[in-house]
């Protein structure tokens, strides 16, 4: 299929590839046929993240007849969020679309994201709920269900399915998120962090016919880890001190009060030296000052950040009306990523 490659395409569809050269073919096309169906021009972003099954050279094969299809090669396998980031760095649509590329999600879903986005001013992000999951192995299923609901409460971002990968944002939203290590899987608390607005759509899903899975049950473990880092940078990003701070002080109010109570024995003649609550006092206080200490520390690694020009600290949006003279065009907002100084 050749299509007109259009300069600034509306949609930009990235899709992480390892060791699915079975897959691609049918994939690009239901691709193409998916997007054919509805009036936004579109790029594909094929990003290969090492693959050793050719892979590389099928996107070379298929790019040769397709000028919307953007092969990008990662020098070896960095890992889905590598892949994703590598992508979103180089899209150019106003709305950015990802999908897995084991046909598992459904192509022809993709305008219904869109249009979502499309029709609906207050949404930023649509994430694809794969309702009726055709995973076969109880294995994938529980762990998920597991995941998303613990992923939801400690976040604040209530989703039925994290883990689904076919998802649509406003191109804002891409441009303020960094994703790295194994970050993919909480792009919707990432969004939320910057300020998208998150809605929810079910979508279809199918049971792989190609290919092998590259997820295994040792990945939950990676979850729950990776979710303290998510917890922790959502909410103590900015404020590292309230964090280990208010851990600190946890820590050493009872040290102190057990150290008062065994200063109040000592003065009334008893002996304190041998007994072991002296020690666990002792231990507490210390713990304490060093979280304190290391709260400190952090915030003052982010005044030094914040002050040398680093990453917005809000994003915020500018409405001008449209009986303004400056409007260039009415009745738009205008999106500002500030950078709040420190005095």
């Amino acid at each position: 299929m050749t299509t007109a490659f259009p300069s600034t395409p509306d949609v930009s569809i990235v899709v992480p590839i390892y060791n699915e050269v079975e897959n691609l073919p049918d994939l690009v096309e239901r691709i193409a046929h998916a997007m054919s169906a509805q009036p936004l021009s579109f790029e594909l972003l094929a990003v290969d993240d090492g693959s050793r099954d050719g892979s590389a050279d099928k996107l070379r094969e298929l790019a040769a007849t397709r000028p919307w299809l953007r092969p990008v090669f990662l020098a070896r396998n960095y890992g889905q969020s590598s892949a994703l980031q590598a992508g979103f760095d180089r899209v150019r649509g106003r709305y950015v679309v990802t999908l897995d590329a084991d046909l598992q999600n459904e192509p022809d879903d993709i305008p219904l994201l869109l249009a979502r986005l499309e029709t609906d001013p207050g949404v930023d992000m649509v994430s694809g709920w794969r309702k009726d999951r055709q995973d076969a192995e109880l294995s994938r299923k529980l762990p998920s269900r597991i995941a998303n609901r613990i992923i939801s409460r400690t976040t604040g971002v209530y989703l039925h399915d994290y883990g689904c990968a076919l998802k649509a944002y406003r191109r804002p939203i891409i441009d303020r998120i960094r994703l790295y290590g194994e970050l993919h899987r909480f792009i919707p608390s990432l969004a939320k962090d910057v300020g998208a607005r998150i809605t929810e759509v079910p979508v279809r899903h199918h049971a792989r016919t190609r290919g092998v899975s590259n997820y295994g049950i040792d990945r939950t473990f990676r979850v729950i880890l990776d979710l303290i880092l998510i917890v922790f940078f959502m909410r103590y990003r900015q404020r590292p001190l309230h964090a280990f701070g208010g851990l600190g002080l946890w820590l050493a109010a009872p040290g102190g009060l057990i150290l008062t109570w065994l200063l109040v024995q000592k003065l009334l003649g008893e002996s304190i030296g041998g007994r072991p609550l002296l020690l666990a006092g002792v231990m507490l206080v210390l713990m304490g000052v060093q979280m304190i200490a290391a709260g400190l520390i952090g915030e003052l690694l982010m005044r030094v950040y914040h002050e040398a020009g680093g990453a917005a600290q809000f994003h915020a949006q500018e409405y001008v009306p449209a009986n303004r003279p400056e409007r260039a065009e009415p009745g738009v907002l205008v999106a500002q990523d500030a950078i709040d100084k420190v005095a």
